[in-house]
Order: C-alpha cells, then structure tokens, then sequence
C-alpha cells in the first residue's frame, strides 16, 4: 500500500498486506509497528496530529490519570491514618510507624527486576488491571489490621502490586506521545499527587466524623478507598488498549498516522522482546547512575510529606480535622507546581532549568521549618515553609519525561525507569527512617539531612545535563563516520509536526548539510527497529 493511498484515502483500510520491512530480522527484532507500516512513510498533516493526540488524550490519558490517582491515594492514606488513631489502635511503638511507612518501599524495590521483565512481555490491557486489583485489596486489607505484623503485611503487598505503576504509566506515555507532548501528558497524570492529597484531607474529614461501634474511622478511610480501587480494575480492562496497532479507538489509517508522528521520537513504539543486550548497555551507561541519584535524592524529601506531613502539621497544634484540612491547600499547591513546572518544560524546551528552579523554594521551605520555633506565635511562617515543600512535586513529572525522552529500545526504557522507580524507593525508604519519632514535633535532625539532600540534587542535575550535552557531540562524530550529516534537527520537540526526514528548521536555520534532503538517505529510518539510544546513530539527547 502506497503512502499516498494512507494519506488521501478517508475510509478505513485493511492493513492485510503492510509494506514489508527491509528483511525478516528487522521485523522479529523491532517494535510492533513494523508490522503496520514496514518500511514505508506515511504523509500526515499538523491537523491529523491534533485530532490523533486528542482520540489518545480521550480514550488513554484519562486511565492513566485515574489509575495514578487511585495508586497515590491508597499510598498516602496512611498518614491520614495515623492522624485519626491507627497508630494507638495496632499498639505501634517507637519507630515502627516509620517501619510501617518504609515497607511499603522495600517492596517496590525488590519487585523492580521482575517489574521491567513484565512491562515488555505482559500486554499492558492485562498488567495494569492486574495490579491495580492487587493493590485494591492490600489497601481494603489494612481496615482489618490490629497488629504492628499485620499493617507490615498489607502495606508490603501494597508496595509490591504498586511498584509496577511509575514504570509502566511512563512506558505507555512515551510509546503514544511526541517528546514535545511527553511532559504535560506525564504532568497529567502525575498531579493526581496533589489531587489525591486533596481528596484524601477531604475524605478523612468527612470519614473521620462518622461515629461506629464496629468500625473505626481509620478503618472506615481505609476500606472505602480499597473498595474504589477494586471495582475500577475491570474498568481500566475494558477502556485500555495494549498498543498502537491493537488499539480500538483509532481506524486503521489513523493508526499508521499515530505511528508515523512519533517516527522523531527515535525511542519506539513498543516490542515484545525482552533483550538482555539493553540491560547491558543501561548497567555501562553513566546516565543510569545519575537518574538513580535524581530520583532518590528528590524521593527523600517526598517521603517527608507523604508519610509525616500530616504529623508535622499536627505538631504545629492543630488538631486531627483541622489537620486533614490545612493538607488540601498543600494538595493544590501540588497540582499548580506540576501543570505549571510541565508546561514550562514544553514551552521552553528545557527540563534541567526547570528542575533547577524547583529546587530553590524547597530549599528556603526547609530552611523555615528547621529555623523556625515551632511555636504558635511561627504557625504562619511554619505553614508556609512546609507549603513550599509542594515545589518538590514538580520535579519528579519533569525527571520522568527527561528520562524516557532520552532512552530508546522498549527493554532499555522499562528497565531505565524501573531503576528510577528503585531510586525512588530507596528515597522512601530513607526518608521516613531520617525522621525519629523521638525528635517530634520539630524534627530537626530529619530536615537538616533533607536540605543537604536538595543540595545535592542541584549539583547532580548540572553533572547530567554536561553529559547530555557531551553526549551529542559524540553522536554528531558517529553520523559523520557513518557518512551521514553531523547535524539533525529534532522534530519531536517541536509544537508542530513536520516529518522527521525534514531537515531544514522551520525557523529558516539550516539543520544539518543541505544536501541531506537530496540524499538517499531518510531520517528516522531507525526509529522503529527498537535501537536503543546509543545503537541508533541519528538519537539526539534532549536537556
């Protein structure tokens, strides 16, 4: 089938003869849109871009933002919990809240080899719902808990079905998405941090005040939310499609239209194969080390909100409802820093300024809460500084679309992101266990470590970004040895689509030898044999 048929042709095509691949071994060992389009260049506008990405936003991004939501919710019930009697309920003593909030973490991080093996072999329509189930009934299980014992067991098997869901929420944003799209749709679906935090100050308000013989109102918190999660599995089954070429809300021209725009991605659109030459190359790659140092350094300080936030407010005098309540402005402050620090990522095209500029105010809503007296005289300014802790949230969106931007090969991608995900809870891990019950309500100790933490990650983010820069230098070399022209324009950062072969920038500067666009050679003719970043030679890093 022609490329002009798939661009003018407005009826439904049945693709029972695709276009082959150049030979067999580029068919079996790339992504599974290769069996679509083969070798061929599919012609679409900017307009069937659009209409493309809002079908996507429909039927896909609203499952991830729901899933994600549910996912944080139960994840950060606990502190709720403890505001409203759990911890005198279970008899926990000592440091074993801190115990019971890390757990949740040592589970995610034993589960991360097995968790980028599943995400490549097991169809995401069959995976997400699977875990989404499991992490339902660990959270409805935690109602029943009356032990120390029995809280470690039902938040473990909570960690363990939930480790999965960063991984694989990033896989499925960057196999559907431009690079230029990545972060406000990673952004929309990583807010649900805040949103979860304001329906759950709500939620425990509103549960807390419900008197029972039978049940607790920490129990009853609990239950209600495991329930939601249950009955949305089968849900998540229903709308979720597994990829591009399966997918049932685009026609079959639009789907080699949705693959054809992701073409200057150059990072794929997904494969079955799980290739053991990728996990080589990501245990040699120096970026590797620095998004563990990224996500771990940034996940300490999210633990302090997710787990002792609502102690800390405590600490400050209120009492247990007005507590939950005084969460929900740090809930929106969350979803404003996300959408906004994303939208600024897409705007400007830069995501280590932006990480950078996150860091700051983190860094002075510390300082307030350590310098401070905890007083009721500094309730003001103690609000405050633990309200700029909600820049950190930022972060993590802006991180996630860096990471999968700059990674190619589906093996190499899941297993990138299921060691940040490991990075992360190594993050929570830590940080609860910084935070001694023994030093409440200030906590001193625990937020000094923190701000030299945010540190840290502003010196690591500078190192990352000179590799990157380093790094394109050494691909310009590889193309010129290759006989292909040292400078490439990156379609996929651009608002508008242009085809990747189209290698003059539309702002009229020269992208690379004029004489590319004569040549015999197309660009983008990589972009599906599922290379990894380093394999293909025409990858640009982004920063």
């Amino acid at each position: 089938m022609s490329t002009n048929k798939l661009a003018t042709d407005k009826v439904e095509v049945a693709y029972s003869d695709p276009p082959a691949p150049k030979d067999f071994e580029e068919l079996k060992h790339g992504d599974r849109a290769l069996a679509l389009i083969g070798n061929e260049r599919v012609s679409l506008t900017d307009e069937d871009n659009k209409r493309i990405r809002r079908k996507t936003d429909k039927m896909l991004l609203s499952i991830l933002v729901w899933v994600y939501f549910l996912q944080i919710l139960d994840k950060t019930l606990l502190g709720y919990g403890a505001t409203f009697g759990m911890r005198e309920s279970t008899h926990l003593k000592g440091n074993q809240y801190s115990t019971v909030g890390s757990i949740n973490a040592i589970a995610q991080l034993a589960w991360q080899p097995f968790s980028s093996y599943l995400i490549v072999k097991v169809p995401h329509r069959i995976l997400m719902p699977s875990l989404c189930l499991g992490w339902g009934i660990a959270q409805t299980s935690m109602a029943a808990c009356n032990s120390f014992s029995d809280l470690m067991a039902s938040r473990f098997f909570l960690g363990l079905f939930e480790a999965g869901c960063l991984p694989l929420f990033s896989i499925i944003t960057s196999q559907w998405y431009r690079r230029s799209e990545q972060p406000m749709r990673v952004a929309a679906w990583y807010a649900t941090n805040g949103a979860a935090t304001v329906f759950a100050s709500a939620l425990s308000y509103g549960l807390g005040h419900i008197q029972s013989d039978a049940l607790e109102s920490w129990r009853i918190i609990f239950l209600f939310v495991g329930l939601i999660t249950i009955v949305s599995a089968p849900i998540v089954y229903w709308r979720l499609a597994n990829d591009i070429p399966s997918c049932r809300f685009l026609s079959e021209m639009e789907k080699a239209m949705a693959i054809e725009r992701l073409r200057a991605n150059q990072t794929g659109t997904g494969s079955n194969e799980f290739k053991w030459s990728h996990i080589l190359e990501l245990a040699t790659d120096v970026k590797t080390y620095l998004y563990v140092a990224l996500s771990l350094l940034l996940n300490v300080g999210a633990s302090v909100t997710n787990t002792f936030g609502p102690l800390i407010l405590g600490g400050l005098g209120f009492d247990k409802y007005t507590t939950s309540l005084l969460n929900m402005p740090f809930g929106t402050m969350q979803v404003i820093v996300i959408l906004s620090a994303s939208y600024a990522t897409t705007r400007l095209r830069i995501k280590s300024a932006i990480l950078l500029a996150l860091v700051v105010p983190v860094i002075a809503g510390l300082a307030i809460l350590y310098a401070m007296p905890h007083t009721k005289a500094n309730e003001g300014a103690l609000l405050t500084g633990y309200y700029l802790l909600a820049f950190l949230f930022g972060g993590n969106p802006v991180m996630i679309a860096w990471i999968v931007g700059n990674t190619a090969g589906t093996t190499k991608k899941s297993a990138v992101m299921s060691v940040y995900n490991a990075g992360s809870a190594v993050g929570n891990i830590v940080g609860p266990l910084i935070f001694n019950s023994a030093t409440a309500p200030e906590y001193h100790p625990g937020l000094k470590a923190v701000l030299g933490v945010f540190v840290a990650l502003a010196v690591c983010t500078i190192i990352l970004t000179a590799y990157l820069v380093f790094l394109n230098k050494l691909q310009e070399r590889k193309r010129v040895k290759n006989g292909k022209t040292a400078k490439i324009v990156d379609h996929s950062m651009e608002r508008h689509y242009h085809d990747a072969s189209e290698q003059v920038d539309t702002t009229g500067v020269a992208g690379g030898d004029a004489e590319l666009a004569h040549s015999h050679h197309r660009v983008g003719e990589n972009a599906f044999l599922d290379l990894t970043d380093r394999q293909n030679d025409e990858f640009v890093y982004i920063y």
